[in-house]
């Protein structure tokens, strides 16, 4: 989540080339972040359905995953819908056609049901991973798991075409969700998990090489795509693109290497604090708004603090620590179950 919030929160950009320079490097190096966790996903969904009634457990997950969409919606509609209504009035335009035209952007059906951006685009890996988990669903009920990795491969090769690689061809429609990108990633972690094969200890650190090596040919693969063969300088600004080819080799070299090391952290407090990653990644977004919104506030004031690099240094933490807090607040007034159903009730207020 930490790797996460770093993609958000664009540390060092715009802070001169050499702050776009360090921006690119963090970037590309968080870049596994997302890919990890589909992974993680799938891995984990393939290990339970094992153990359990697929369709059952199936239709828990959807429950589950549905009941966090609907909380990162209902925290963070509030917040864009404020800031649409405080716009309209500063700038003179009408607040309740502004209101309108916010919320009709909510409820947009594709992509609110499917790309999951409608309110923020940082909440779209939860429809994603939803579709996802459905269509490795239907392989499983069809019994054609065995095509899951030639068929989502492919998929996802379109993906990257439209996404990273526009200059060999134009793929004109939207890449960035289940289908493109989701699946893919999803369906390794089932993979993975299905095999009769366990990274072993003793490999271990060549699997942490590999990790360290494709996570500099990463880097060195996207500042190919967006200077070398543009033409571009750090001067310009940071390219930025979501996953390239070498984002698999990367996620999937870190993922043995943890598979390898199963005991790793198990002494440590990172555990205990696991359970509230989904929910940092849920409420982050209105947290990193509200702070950045603040910040363009103060430079209208003359205190230009969005170009110091105290601001930068201070920005990702803030917006973890702020996201958590919140996120356990919410669970202490009993709003939301952590580890359970995040379906606000108006029974689960406790009396203080």
């Amino acid at each position: 989540m930490i790797f996460v919030i770093l993609i958000h929160t664009d540390l060092f950009e715009g802070m001169g080339a050499y702050g776009n320079i360090a921006n690119f490097i963090i970037e590309t190096s968080a870049r596994f972040a997302v890919p990890f966790f589909f992974m993680t996903s799938g891995y984990f969904f393939a290990a339970k359905v094992s153990h359990s009634n697929v369709t059952e457990y199936f239709f828990r997950r959807v429950a589950r995953i549905s009941s966090i969409y609907v909380f990162g919606i209902l925290l963070t509609a509030p917040v864009f819908l404020t800031d649409a209504i405080v716009r309209a009035h500063i700038e003179h335009r009408s607040v309740v056609n502004s209101a309108i035209h916010e919320m009709a952007g909510f409820i947009s059906p594709l992509e609110l049901i499917y790309y999951g951006d409608s309110v923020s685009e940082i909440l779209w890996f939860l429809p994603a991973l939803l579709f996802s988990l459905s269509l490795i669903y239907l392989f499983i009920k069809f019994d054609k798991t065995k095509y899951l990795i030639p068929v989502s491969l492919g998929i996802h090769v379109v993906g990257l075409l439209g996404g990273s690689y526009t200059m060999f061809v134009d793929v004109p429609f939207r890449n960035r969700d289940a289908l493109f990108f989701g699946f893919f990633y999803t369906s390794l972690g089932y993979y993975l998990a299905t095999h009769d094969w366990q990274p072993t200890t003793e490999r271990s650190r060549l699997y942490l090489g590999a990790t360290v090596l494709f996570g500099v040919l990463h880097i060195a693969e996207r500042y190919l795509l967006g200077y070398v063969l543009t033409d571009r300088t750090f001067a310009h600004g940071v390219y930025s693109p979501s996953y390239t080819i070498i984002t698999v080799l990367v996620t999937v070299s870190l993922f043995l290497f943890l598979l390898s090391r199963p005991t790793l952290g198990k002494s440590t407090s990172l555990p205990s604090l696991g359970k509230y990653a989904v929910g940092v990644y849920v409420v982050h977004p209105s947290v990193l708004f509200v702070l950045q919104n603040g910040s363009a506030v103060l430079s209208v004031a003359g205190y230009e603090i969005e170009n110091t690099i105290v601001w930068h240094l201070t920005l990702t933490p803030a917006t973890f620590v702020g996201a958590l807090l919140i996120y356990v607040v919410v669970d202490e007034l009993g709003l939301i179950e952590i580890g359970g159903s995040h379906l606000p009730r108006s029974d689960r207020f406790r009396v203080w």
